[in-house]
């Protein structure tokens, strides 16, 4: 494996780009675009790269399907960091071109419901097609295939474009998540501030089934963060769940957790337990400590030695 190789959701100038270049490891190691999160991720499973870079949620669309679907499928890969970027969107065309020159426009996906509200109030009559990245429509704008493309200001030198409009966003703050993947290992050590991983997989489907996998985080006081179905491609009504809650693996309330999802699911794939970038440390309730959970433990202990 290329140990000093990371890959990311490509071609250069992407969202993705600039959110790896946040992480000091990345002066290091040699940067290599992909075209898709698929071959992003493959290139980790193959041993081309020793870690992978992909968008998994941002703050005005939810989840990021495909990153969601390819870490639930196929050889298991877990995730040791993540990074939160600002997302902001520039207008980039070839240079002398006109805001009422531009006819055509594209960009991420991703990226259409972030400034639809401005597309409609300047450019109402412009055609949208989507890119298969906001980097890969400045190309396709370099090329001539469009007028314009929503992507970061800083991809216009790479293209050869200029910034026609800059800062352009319909949501203020808007975010987007990304998580640097790796092939499973033991996760780091826990920093009071971390973050947990898992998807998984009802082992029948019936009524109270999923509200019954919640009481397992809700009963040991494990806030999720985040839950989404995805469709399994077994057939309609056949879903899995992608799960973020607060806390790491190693501590005693998300551990039980997790070994009671075990018991109760078709499969759990544990996804990492690694720091979260806002650096937030839970708010634990009483009794969810792991000084709680051992005191618990000591007192069943004492109960079965008459000691109680």
């Amino acid at each position: 494996m290329s140990v000093s190789r990371y890959t990311y959701l490509g071609p250069e100038g992407t969202f993705t780009e600039a959110a790896l270049r946040t992480l000091p490891e990345a002066a290091t190691r040699e940067l290599l675009p992909m075209v898709s999160v698929a071959a992003t991720l493959d290139a980790v499973r193959g041993g081309q790269a020793a870690a992978a870079l992909v968008p998994i949620e941002n703050s005005v669309e939810g989840g990021v399907t495909t990153t969601l679907d390819e870490l639930a499928r196929g050889e298991p890969l877990v995730i040791y960091r993540e990074v939160l970027l600002p997302i902001s969107f520039a207008l980039l065309v070839r240079p002398g071109t006109k805001l009422e020159d531009v006819k055509t426009v594209t960009g991420h996906p991703v990226a259409q419901p972030q400034v639809r509200n401005w597309l409609g109030s300047h450019l109402p009559d412009a055609h949208w097609e989507s890119a298969a990245s906001n980097a890969d429509g400045a190309r396709l704008v370099q090329e001539g295939r469009f007028d314009a493309a929503f992507a970061g200001e800083f991809a216009a030198a790479t293209y050869g474009l200029e910034a026609l409009v800059t800062d352009i966003h319909d949501a203020h703050n808007a975010t987007t998540r990304f998580v640097l993947v790796g092939r499973p290992a033991r996760p780091a050590a826990p920093t009071g501030a971390d973050k947990t991983s898992v998807v998984m997989w009802l082992r029948e489907d019936h009524s109270g089934a999923l509200l019954e996998l919640l009481q397992e985080f809700a009963s040991r006081g494990v806030n999720m963060m985040r839950i989404e179905s995805r469709p399994t491609g077994e057939g309609i009504g056949r879903y899995c769940f992608s799960v973020d809650c607060e806390g790491h693996v190693t501590d005693r309330r998300v551990g039980e957790v997790l070994m009671g999802l075990k018991r109760a699911c078709a499969q759990v794939r544990f996804l990492g337990s690694y720091p979260r970038a806002d650096a937030v440390a839970p708010q634990l309730r009483e009794g969810t400590s792991d000084k709680a959970f051992e005191e618990a433990s000591d007192w069943l202990n004492r109960c079965m030695d008459g000691r109680a």
